[in-house]
């Protein structure tokens, strides 16, 4: 066999820091650092497996112990992707931490976790604690990334089942940041599942410019290794930045949040002077696309197949995909069920509701969550993870994303989903994006409001958005309040701040009284 031919069949790697196959062309370029240095630089499979080494290496020689946590606090650059490999590789649980967490949520991170280490970049320095050791990548002297390295060969540790790989801590959108517990082989399976079904991989540029500590950009990141493909690295997302990527270095594969398109195809000027035409595939997910975000995106990249994505931290990213008779998927659909995942919509005692929420069970989901005995498990008896999610499931079996459980909320006893709301309003011909929340009423309990980039070059008014709202869905969902902006404020995960918005609508209503 051609020892540079890729064959994931005989591949079959038991650590999940392991994912660069010794038989592959060392000298092909892994990563495209866009961050991180003043120039960009180009890291090779050699380069970046024995960075990975040379981590596992130094971390053993330190006297940790199998299963100890190493924390990752930095934005997106290639000494990221070797630390996290190489943490794993050597038996340890990588700890990547959302450096945009408040200075006070980062150390609860690092306590929680019992981190032993932390890798950080310059900009996050002062934000590990003093009482822990600091491996600062990209600095000099003794904290230095490339000085800590131990040069050499090293042997993966061999997992034991369901041996701890990584913790992902979530958002803490409802509280306190959760430990997400996720094991060597559930990660493992996601990767090898998803290179079985895409051939030709390989050839792939990955454009990442989500954060490598959610989980959308992190998987990413091991398949590109595992499928021996390039991965374009921007430390972090500016729309024209990403634009610049993908004409200077040909993406061909883009991965993002839904907020993060619509903030490209703002960039109108640099889009009409950028060749876009490298890009095949777009997969967005972590929150609902509409129509109207999905019809722009198509006719700006009309040599790219576009898919609506679903996953969580705690079920893995493989849940749906395409419909096994070969239906075309619906726009705003996130797919069919995965052959290898199975999920039910629950309706109260109903457990096969038309809609409901998901309930999903495949190999990819979480141990549970670190040291948090204080939560009821979101893992049924029979072992289904409960998302929290509610899904509408259509004629054909594809599935539909409606709305979080959470995000739910009754009006006049009506239940509103703000996606249902949302996407609504994305039809009218002039507003580019909607985002919709809850506000307290002395009568209804909750009414809902909206904030509304209108399309470039339209001005509607607020009144015009009112009857469209009640011409094309029930009465109860109109929004009382329509408030027109510039951009929506995002979270840490690129996801819409609703509680931003909230704070901001109770704001401006406060406002409003006293005018």
């Amino acid at each position: 066999m051609n020892s540079h031919v890729h064959d994931p069949e005989s591949f079959d790697p038991k650590n999940l820091g392991d994912l660069i196959d010794p038989r592959q062309d060392p000298g092909k370029i892994a990563i495209v650092d866009l961050g991180g240095e003043e120039t960009p630089r180009e890291i090779s499979y050699g380069a970046l497996d024995a960075a990975a080494n040379g981590v596992a290496r130094a971390l053993t020689a330190r006297g940790f112990s199998r299963g100890d946590r190493v924390a990752i606090l930095s934005a997106n650059r290639s000494e990221y992707v070797a630390a996290y490999l190489g943490i794993m590789r050597a038996g340890f649980v990588a700890v990547p931490v959302n450096f945009k967490f408040p200075r006070g949520t980062i150390d609860f991170i690092l306590r929680d976790c019992g981190a032993r280490l932390v890798f950080c970049d310059s900009a996050r320095r002062d934000d590990c604690p003093a009482d822990l050791p600091v491996i600062c990548f990209g600095a000099h002297g003794s904290e230095s990334f490339e000085g800590f390295l131990d040069p050499g060969p090293f042997e993966a540790v061999v997992p034991a089942e369901r041996e701890p790989a990584m913790f992902l801590y979530t958002s803490g959108s409802t509280g306190t940041p959760k430990g997400v517990v996720l094991s060597h082989q559930s990660h493992l399976w996601v990767v090898k599942t998803r290179l079985a079904g895409a051939p030709g991989m390989s050839a792939h540029r990955f454009l990442v410019a989500a954060p490598l500590y959610h989980m959308n950009a992190l998987a990413l990141a091991k398949l590109a290794c595992a499928a021996h493909a390039t991965v374009i690295l921007l430390p972090q997302f500016t729309a024209a930045a990403y634009i610049e990527a993908i004409g200077r270095y040909k993406a061909t594969w883009l991965t993002a949040v839904p907020p993060m398109m619509a903030m490209m195809l703002r960039e109108r000027a640099l889009l009409t002077a950028t060749d876009l035409s490298s890009v095949k595939l777009v997969r967005m997910g972590s929150a609902p696309v509409s129509a109207s975000l999905m019809a722009a995106i198509e006719a700006l990249l009309p040599n790219a197949a576009i898919t609506n994505a679903y996953g969580t931290t705690e079920g893995g990213p493989v849940v749906f995909g395409p419909h096994p008779d070969g239906l075309k998927q619906p726009d705003t659909s996130v797919g069919y069920p995965h052959p290898q995942v199975q999920v039910r919509l629950v309706d109260g005692d109903d457990r096969d509701a038309v809609e409901g929420a998901l309930e999903m069970k495949s190999p990819a989901i979480m141990n549970g969550y670190h040291n948090r005995p204080d939560l009821a498990t979101p893992i049924t008896a029979d072992g289904f993870y409960k998302t929290g999610d509610v899904f509408r499931r259509d004629p054909n079996g594809f599935y539909t994303f409606v709305g979080r459980t959470d995000d739910m909320f009754v009006s006049g006893g009506e239940n509103i989903f703000p996606g249902d709301v949302e996407r609504m309003l994305e039809r009218h011909p002039d507003v580019a994006q909607a985002a919709v929340v809850p506000v307290d009423d002395e009568i209804k309990g909750q009414k809902p409001v909206a904030f509304v980039i209108p399309r470039a070059g339209s001005a509607p008014d607020a009144a015009d958005i009112k009857r469209f709202a009640l011409a094309n869905a029930p009465a109860y969902q109109h929004p009382r309040f329509v408030w027109f902006v510039e951009k929506l404020p995002l979270a840490s995960t690129n996801k819409i701040d609703r509680g931003a918005l909230h704070r901001d609508a109770e704001a401006r209503l406060v406002q409003g009284r006293k005018g």
